[in-house]
């Protein structure tokens, strides 16, 4: 079993008629928040998943709670508070790429302490953090301090996923991200947080340093130019992305994390022994499976994660 440690939200996509009144702004509202997704998408790739997180008692939370019902997601490491949902208003740009505005202040999501952590049982393979609940808080102070109790004891896996508009001090990120880095065993970072993060400077050398730690692979996600490898034993190397046609790239780094979990889960592989096995091939065959799966995620509108049955 995976658990998945972060947010749980509604994205509300605008859906205007430009020829409407602009006094009228109508919103389809889909579940989300890339750790939600990740816990959904592993479900749907046949892996079972927990979600560690704090869901609201107002309507939406209670909505949250019955998609985790719905898709199979364990709901016994939830936790309630009596504090709004965020709410994350989502543009979506003529490239399929999406702009988000949260609505988050003192909601439901962030209000996780270190005394909601539980005792982790043997039955729990790994950890996936990752997003703005690294850097606000105080689920941020809460998943570093979980990270660093489970550290060498279970696969740990970091995808940064910046969000500026939730926390827009870069330094914080930046500062936050180079902690965890230093116990995660796996990572994925798109190209676009490497821009956010450390503008200007060459992805390879900051990943080669990221390699000097626990991390055994780190992946990098590049849209429409595929994605790269970056692995302590075996180099890097690219695997390019698969031809589609794109109604927005909108979960498609979370399916991409939960499609590389999926795999070594299915290999039997989950484990920080299992990923130090694994030859060239082996890391190229599960990047090729994540890219496919993210590339059909960026077919359909919102995160709409595939089932395993979808990929063959």
């Amino acid at each position: 079993m995976y658990l998945v440690c972060g947010e749980a939200l509604f994205d509300f996509f605008s859906e205007n008629d430009p020829s409407g009144p602009a006094s009228k702004v109508n919103f389809r509202a889909i579940a989300g928040g890339s750790p939600f997704n990740v816990s959904v998408g592993l479900r749907r790739l046949g892996v079972e998943s927990a979600l560690l997180a704090g869901l609201s008692t107002d309507y939406l939370g209670r909505r949250l709670l019955q998609v985790l019902l719905d898709e199979g997601v364990r709901t016994d490491y939830l936790h309630d508070f009596d504090a709004p949902t965020t709410l994350a208003m989502v543009a979506v740009g003529a490239d399929g790429s999406p702009r988000y505005s949260f609505r988050g202040e003192g909601c439901a999501d962030r209000q996780l302490r270190q005394e909601h952590l539980p005792p982790l049982g043997p039955e729990v393979r790994g950890l996936h953090i990752g997003s703005y609940s690294l850097v606000v808080q105080p689920i941020a102070d809460t998943l570093l301090a979980l990270v660093r109790r489970e550290s060498g004891k279970r696969l740990i896996s970091l995808d940064p996923n910046v969000r500026l508009n939730p926390e827009p001090d870069i330094q914080l990120w930046r500062s936050r991200i180079a902690t965890l880095i230093e116990h995660a065993d796996l990572i994925k970072v798109s190209d676009e947080d490497l821009s956010l993060l450390y503008p200007g400077q060459d992805p390879a050398r900051l990943i080669n340093q990221w390699l000097q730690h626990r991390c055994q692979l780190v992946f990098l996600t590049r849209g429409s130019e595929g994605a790269t490898v970056f692995s302590r034993a075996h180099g890097s190397w690219t695997v390019p992305a698969c031809a589609v046609k794109i109604a927005d790239t909108v979960g498609a780094g979370d399916t991409f994390q939960a499609a590389v979990i999926a795999w070594l889960t299915e290999q039997q592989l989950d484990c920080v022994e299992g990923l130090a096995q694994l030859s060239r091939e082996q890391i190229d065959a599960m990047v090729r499976f994540a890219v496919q799966a993210a590339a059909l995620t960026c077919t359909r509108t919102g995160p709409d994660l595939p089932y395993r049955q979808d990929l063959h």
